[in-house]
């Protein structure tokens, strides 16, 4: 059980964790565990293809990652896919839950060092980070990475001082990396400039690696110590090139590889 409740309602498109409730004949009922909800899977989005009997995808109580398709405030009905939650989708969000718990885990202890209610700490800390980071971990990884102090996000100093040590000692910031092939052409008289000059700023990124494997193709890698930036990194930098060569009488494509 997690201790992280987000307020209001998740976005549509969101990926999200939740728990296997109830199992109807044509649906499965959801417990939303990030924001204390419930939707609904149609038996027609649990997986792809005809589903001669729904107990062969999910049991009740199993964690599984959904996909928000559609919400309907007035009702309060969530409309849920397991189906349409890619591999690399599900395992960005598995690993960013066992971050969060790692997280968590360090708020309880510290809660019992100081004879403390686990929620009440969780809470006090929280609800400060949250007002600048979208999770636990990623403001204690920032905090044992560019040695801030929690006090300064106005968390009281007995709090502030014994997460901080806890969070120094257990958390480690790593690094991810993500990338895939680019496919650029041009045929104007420029064009292997053009291609040159398309992946110009993006070399002189330290994040970014990138390897000419001939006939157009190159191989980017892209490092960050977060999903997020590695993404945006990863889009501006295609989006860019594909449109420059577009502009030079090519074309372009990238090819996701999987993680």
């Amino acid at each position: 059980m997690m201790l992280l409740k987000r307020e209001g309602w998740p976005e549509e498109g969101e990926i999200v964790i939740c728990t296997v409730a109830r199992i109807n004949p044509n649906s499965v009922f959801a417990n939303i565990d990030e924001y204390g909800r419930q939707g609904m899977i149609h038996i027609s989005e649990v997986a792809p293809g005809r589903i001669r009997n729904i107990r062969d995808y999910v049991s009740e109580g199993r964690v599984v990652v959904c996909k928000i398709l559609q919400i309907n405030r007035e009702k309060g009905y969530i409309d849920l896919s397991l189906r349409r939650v890619s591999e690399i989708a599900k395992r960005k969000k598995l690993e960013e839950i066992k971050q969060e718990q790692k997280a968590e885990k360090i708020i309880e202890t510290v809660a019992k060092e100081l004879k403390m209610d686990a929620g009440k700490l969780y809470d006090e800390v929280s609800k400060k980070l949250f007002e600048k980071y979208s999770s636990l971990y990623s403001a204690f990884e920032d905090i044992a990475l560019s040695g801030k102090s929690l006090s300064e996000f106005g968390i009281e100093k007995k709090y502030a001082d014994a997460v901080e040590a806890a969070v120094r000692q257990k958390i480690q910031p790593t690094e991810i990396t993500i990338g895939g092939t680019l496919k650029l052409s041009s045929y104007a008289p420029d064009g292997v400039e053009a291609i040159k000059n398309s992946l110009k700023d993006a070399e002189k990124n330290k994040n970014i690696d990138i390897k000419y494997l001939g006939n157009g193709q190159f191989l980017l890698k892209f490092t960050s110590r977060d999903y997020k930036t590695a993404e945006k990194l990863l889009k501006n930098t295609v989006d860019y090139a594909i449109d420059y060569v577009e502009k030079h009488e090519g074309t372009g494509e990238f090819i996701r590889k999987e993680e």
